[in-house]
């Protein structure tokens, strides 16, 4: 018999789990508390980026200091508040946050790195109809050569660590070459070759299409708020309005920033924080071709094709803080302030789809990809700001494991009960 497996959130994450596990047969429903890329999946760069996919926790953010991460306009903000959770999840972070410990992170993500982008390809071959667009050119700009620095010493690392990076350091004139929305400000850039980027709502729609075709079922405006095991399988409580009990072999949690809610009682006791991000979309006289990244300002910046026009959507800002607070206005502020004086022809007064979502974010960096105590519940998250782009490399392999009985290798340091 087919076997019927919950997946519970509707992110890349999740709708990727739900395609790859139709590869192997099942019969798949996914439920999400909203709708489809709802969550952190919908507001982000849309970024496919091996050169930059990282654990978060590195030694470069503990030079932030305490000011600058409690001011609203700084990069890494953390809001002055009693919250004994995330005083708790942040004495993590910042243990974590050393060389030692970065390389060991990276020498793990070295294998989702190298065939994450290959997960898309067989998503679009497959019969997903979306695309990802080649991000020719991808450039990280600067004001100084200084401010460059640290960016080519993490490449460094990240070649030491065992995965081949490309990429060429430009002056400022060879980067306003490259990419004329430049603004003179610029002094110096890096340009990563072998890039990807998507439009993410576009894409998660087109994800979920062809899971309903081929047979599944998404089940939006539901949160599931329980899973208790049972004989022969595990019983999903969905609120209104799907309710009562339905009854599944397996289920995974891919629920993003509020995936403990449920995975602790599974014996996942890793913490999961929301690292929220803002974004919005402007218009212009002169967009960029390609994606620009700003690291000193931790702004991303990425053309996207809309029904309306092209668009540059300007993403930013990692802000810990309960994942449904509301959008604070000063971030948006902070990230318009940041970008204005790097970029020219742009209309940063005319902002529309204003968004913050809450990526899920570990204490060591690493996501939570595995069985869990319960044989029959499976966790797919914690990828803090990579869901997008290993999203699908995640669902291939977290499918495999459910299908087989063995966890491949990849997936070894994501235990989720480590």
């Amino acid at each position: 018999m087919t076997q019927r497996v919950a997946v519970v959130g509707a992110g890349m994450v999740g709708l990727s789990t739900a395609w790859f596990l139709q590869e192997h047969g099942f019969h798949v429903t996914v439920y999400d508390r909203d709708h489809v890329a709802a969550g952190s999946s919908w507001g982000n760069a849309g970024w496919l980026t091996p050169a930059l996919t990282a654990p978060l926790p590195e030694p470069a953010v503990l030079s932030y200091g305490v000011r600058a991460v409690l001011s609203p306009s700084s990069p890494v903000y953390v809001p002055l508040r009693p919250d004994p959770r995330l005083l708790r999840f942040l004495t993590r972070f910042a243990r974590n946050s050393t060389a030692r410990r970065w390389g060991v992170g990276m020498r793990a993500y070295v294998s989702m790195n190298t065939r994450a982008l290959a997960a898309f390809d067989e998503l679009t071959d497959g019969g997903v109809d979306a695309t990802t667009h080649t991000a020719d050119p991808f450039l990280a700009c600067f004001r100084t050569p200084e401010e460059r620095a640290p960016l080519l010493e993490e490449l460094e690392h990240t070649q030491t660590a065992g995965q081949d990076v490309k990429y060429d350091v430009l002056t400022g004139h060879e980067a306003r070459t490259a990419e004329p929305a430049l603004s003179p400000a610029i002094g110096s850039a890096v340009r990563l070759h072998d890039q990807r980027y998507l439009n993410p709502p576009a894409f998660l729609a087109a994800l979920a299409d062809a899971i309903v075709t081929r047979g599944g079922r998404i089940i939006e405006a539901t949160t599931v708020i329980g899973v208790e095991e049972m004989a022969g399988g595990s019983s999903v409580t969905g609120s209104e309005p799907q309710e009562g009990a339905d009854r599944y072999d397996v289920v995974v949690l891919a629920h993003g920033a509020w995936l403990g809610s449920l995975a602790r009682r599974f014996g996942v006791r890793q913490p999961v924080q929301a690292g929220r991000g803002y974004s919005f979309s402007v218009t212009g006289d002169l967009l960029p071709a390609g994606p620009v990244y700003f690291p000193t300002q931790r702004v991303a910046c990425t053309p996207l094709s809309t029904p309306t026009g092209p668009r540059l959507r300007v993403a930013g800002m990692m802000e810990f803080r309960a994942p449904d607070a509301a959008l604070d206005r000063r971030r948006i502020d902070a990230i318009v302030a940041a970008t204005r004086p790097l970029l020219n022809g742009i209309d940063l007064d005319e902002r529309r789809d204003e968004w913050v979502g809450s990526r899920p974010c570990t204490a060591d960096g690493l996501p939570l990809i595995g069985a869990t105590a319960e044989p029959r519940v499976f966790v797919a998250g914690g990828h803090g700001m990579w869901g997008i782009f290993l999203g699908p490399l995640t669902g291939k392999l977290l499918a495999h494991q459910i299908a087989t009985g063995t966890t491949p290798p990849e997936l070894i340091p994501f235990d989720p009960l480590r």
